[in-house]
């Protein structure tokens, strides 16, 4: 809501000290401008021109600066207007807010001075007013895609879910640890790392070739690092881009996107794991419907209809919790045939998830103990029989499947160790080892990817137009 002492702040934010021949103009964002309760006079808007309509006796504007879908409309006299004055153009607008007539809004801005700060080229912009573009043609500019609608309204949801979850973390008691980027370990084992080498120095004979002394990737999890954490925080978490040199043209893989990761310490129910992944994604949803009301209705209305009533059905209802062996039955026993025959032991893929998602009543839905072989060294042996399985879990979300993993550690150093030798890994997780020999909790977590939290929220069917400049293979723009 519109903070009644707005107009105070814009002063504060004017540069120059007062002067009784030069009185102070209050900047004005778009949406303060549209929030106002009261009308002003000397106040000045900047931002981009949506539309311009000239009239014989008026001259109408559309301008938008980022802060809010809608457009602030501009009322003018016609002479204000010039061959610069075009749709696309950086403007600054100068005047008094005034009572609208428009049933749409409660002001407009009557201008006394227009400014063209940046002229656009009309013929050679590629987004023209008034036209919805696809969004595989929007792709193609990712250096001038923030100027749709669509993507403007994505960028705003993505800043107000980032703060959510901090925010999420923080009320309850997580410390936020920045985990490195470059790293000497690969956490999920699968090889699909991209390494990092120096581009312009060729060793010497006899010098050692990497920069580090050791070969160096980019991370593809913080998960390892988070664990040391644990060692002295009980509940800790990470958030930034990770990295999967996945040569993967699917709609729900990039090569670089962002994790949200965290780490609790002194748990040994998975139940607990759970609960946190749960209570994240309500949470962070929540606020982002409170704080992004239009600009979620954009996606809910234009991209994706049926994604509101979904939506709406997480949030009230509890997740449904099933094990992978009932995911393999309701699989088998499905009145349909697929791609990938379902049979135990082999791992689910997407085709599999969305039907159990939507067996469920289109529910998220947590499948947990998977099949030791499965999964990565780290995770906890559940030493049943005859199928062995991991303390493992998965949450499955509608439209999308698999949106968070996680899994309990296995902290017991003999278990561990007896692994990593059998992998032949020993010698390379020395260190993590020695975690479990000093001071060393039950503990466990989970990540959550990012782009796929957005892709649920908003109903978009690709990975690609949830992030600014999407990565992956053939493709790096800018």
């Amino acid at each position: 809501m519109f903070r009644a002492h707005c107009l105070l702040v814009a002063l504060r934010r004017c540069s120059s000290a007062p002067c009784p021949r030069h009185p102070q103009v209050a900047r004005l964002s778009v949406q303060e401008a549209q929030e106002a309760q009261e009308l002003a006079g000397d106040v000045k808007v900047q931002g981009w021109v949506r539309s311009v309509r000239s009239h014989k006796e008026v001259l109408f504007l559309h301008i938008n600066d980022g802060s809010s879908l809608a457009n602030l409309q501009v009322v003018g006299d016609p002479t204000m207007e010039n061959r610069d004055l075009t749709f696309g153009s950086a403007v600054e607008v100068q005047g008094k807010l005034i009572r609208s007539l428009h049933k749409k809004q409660n002001v407009e801005l009557k201008a006394e001075n227009i400014r063209v700060i940046g002229p656009c080229d009309n013929l050679k912009f590629p987004f023209k007013t008034r036209e919805r573009h696809p969004l595989e043609y929007t792709r193609q500019f990712p250096h001038l895609r923030c100027r749709t609608n669509i993507l403007s309204s994505l960028l705003r949801v993505r800043s107000e879910a980032t703060a959510a979850i901090h925010s999420f973390f923080k009320d309850n008691g997580y410390v936020h640890i920045h985990t490195p980027i470059i790293t000497s370990n690969d956490c999920e084992g699968a090889g699909e790392l991209f390494q990092v080498r120096t581009s312009d120095k060729v060793p010497e004979p006899g010098e050692n070739p990497h920069f580090f002394n050791v070969p160096a990737f980019l991370t593809v999890s913080g998960q390892l690092h988070l664990e040391v954490m644990a060692g002295a925080f009980t509940q800790v978490f990470t958030f930034g881009p990770t990295f999967r040199a996945e040569n993967s043209q699917s709609r729900r893989h990039l090569a670089e996107f962002y994790m949200v990761e965290a780490e609790i310490s002194f748990t040994e129910s998975l139940q607990d794991i759970i609960q946190v992944m749960e209570d994240l994604f309500k949470a962070a949803t929540s606020v982002v419907l409170s704080k992004c009301p239009q600009d979620v209705e954009l996606f809910h209305k234009y991209v994706s209809p049926a994604q509101k009533g979904r939506l709406e059905q997480m949030l009230k209802n509890k997740f449904i919790i099933i094990s992978y062996t009932e995911a393999v039955e309701i699989l088998k026993q499905a009145p349909q045939t697929f791609v990938f025959q379902p049979e135990w032991g082999c791992d689910l893929q997407t085709e599999h998830e969305k039907y159990l998602v939507k067996h469920c009543g289109e529910v998220p839905v947590f499948v947990i103990n998977y099949p030791y072989d499965l999964k990565p060294f780290y995770m906890r042996d559940n030493e049943d029989e005859p199928q062995r399985t991991v303390a493992a879990v998965d949450l499955l979300v509608p439209g999308i499947g698999e949106l968070c993993g996680g899994s309990l550690r296995e902290e017991r150093l003999p278990f561990l160790q007896s692994r990593l030798e059998r992998l032949g890994l020993a010698h390379a997780y020395q260190w993590y080892l020695d975690l479990r020999q000093f001071g060393s909790t039950p503990h466990g977590g989970f990540g959550m990817g990012f782009e796929r939290y957005l892709q649920c929220v908003l109903g978009m069917e690709n990975i690609k137009d949830v992030i600014p400049f999407p990565r992956f293979p053939h493709s790096c723009l800018l």
